[in-house]
């Protein structure tokens, strides 16, 4: 299983440098996991930058994979990785996501590059 942060389905849908590094991952939706704030982000950032129709169009590509929402045992186990590593809400919750489905994490967040399980590539 995978799971791929919001970075990386940023970078894909852009065509950017690193969105290769995502495409194995976001390309398979049978074994992709999405977490609902993952859906949040990226939905948020295209809307602003590109309008509701791309934001929509993408949302409707995440939605491909198993979208996982945030339960009251995710959000604790998420908080916990808050803490232990230093993470802001959204990445604690993707982070948290990613150990309870036992999926590897892809990312470009330089913060998870020593975290277990994680698949990093470093930005460009």
């Amino acid at each position: 299983m995978n799971v791929v942060d919001s970075s990386g389905w940023l970078e894909y849908f852009a065509e950017a440098a690193n969105g290769n590094f995502f495409a194995s991952a976001i390309e398979n939706p049978k074994i992709l996991i999405v977490p609902t704030i993952s859906i949040y982000e990226v939905f948020k950032r295209v809307h602003l930058q590109s309008g509701v129709d791309d934001a929509l169009r993408i949302a409707a590509q995440m939605a491909q994979g198993k979208v996982i929402d945030l339960t009251q045992p995710l959000a604790l186990q998420a908080a916990k990785l808050s803490m232990e590593y230093k993470l802001p809400l959204a990445d604690s919750v993707i982070l948290a996501t990613a150990q309870w489905y036992q999926a590897v994490l892809w990312t470009q967040d330089e913060h998870f590059k020593d975290v277990p399980g994680v698949r990093y590539m470093p930005k460009p």
